[in-house]
């Protein structure tokens, strides 16, 4: 096996690149067509990784949501949904989120050694915590799914997450979904933050596929050689 997982990002953007608004209301990108094309998506991974935050904003399931999806994840001998990851500095993390909702999934909590007292205490119960150090180290996070045997990680953001995920070269793919309107205000959240990214004006991403979903476009840039057949 790989010393890391391959690496998907996905994410649905408005065209002047925020993830959301500033309210307290969830703000779907989306449209149906689309949703089903990442439940897709999300069956062929073995783990869907997305930071706290966005665990506390929107409150995720991060499941499998067609039936017949699970159902042949189990005839493979794998769990229903993939194996859900987060990561905390903090360690302020709530045990009665829909995240850790589902029993018959694992739950993989990495923490900061400031936090993971705190999360171990929050979430203990109901995911295994790990120390990832201080910053949490995404190579060495990756590494402990592999030996988990986790070959295919998706990530769903948020902007953070992105952000280091990409600055430190260590996403394969990334499918960025355009919503057909904007959102105009610089307080919402945004697809990525500042950082110094591989992919620049003299490194450009390989744009794979284009696809129009109803009334979203699907962008798939390929970001490195491991790209599977």
């Amino acid at each position: 096996m790989s010393d890391r997982p391959y690496v998907l990002l996905s994410c649905a953007m408005s065209i002047d690149g925020y993830i959301d608004d500033a309210s307290n209301t969830r703000l779907l990108m989306s449209n149906d067509a689309d949703f089903d094309r990442v439940d897709e998506v999300r069956a062929g991974c073995d783990a869907i990784l997305v930071g706290a935050n966005t665990i506390r904003r929107d409150n995720p399931r991060l499941m499998v949501r067609a039936e017949a999806r699970r159902d042949a994840r189990v005839v493979r001998g794998l769990s229903p949904t993939p194996i859900k990851v987060t990561l905390t500095g903090r360690g302020d993390i709530d045990p009665s989120a829909q995240f850790f909702a589902t029993g018959d999934v694992e739950k993989i909590v990495y923490s900061t050694p400031a936090g993971v007292d705190k999360a171990r205490d929050r979430v203990g119960h109901v995911a295994t915590v790990v120390d990832a150090g201080d910053p949490i180290d995404l190579s060495w996070v990756l590494a402990d799914l592999a030996a988990r045997g986790v070959a295919r990680v998706l990530v769903e953001g948020g902007g953070t997450v992105h952000t280091r995920f990409l600055t430190a070269g260590l996403a394969d793919e990334l499918h960025l979904v355009v919503a057909p309107f904007f959102v105009g205000d610089s307080s919402a959240p945004r697809f990525v933050e500042d950082g110094a990214f591989p992919w620049n004006a003299g490194h450009r991403a390989r744009l794979a596929e284009t696809q129009q979903i109803d009334d979203v476009v699907l962008l798939r840039y390929v970001l490195s050689d491991r790209l599977p057949t």
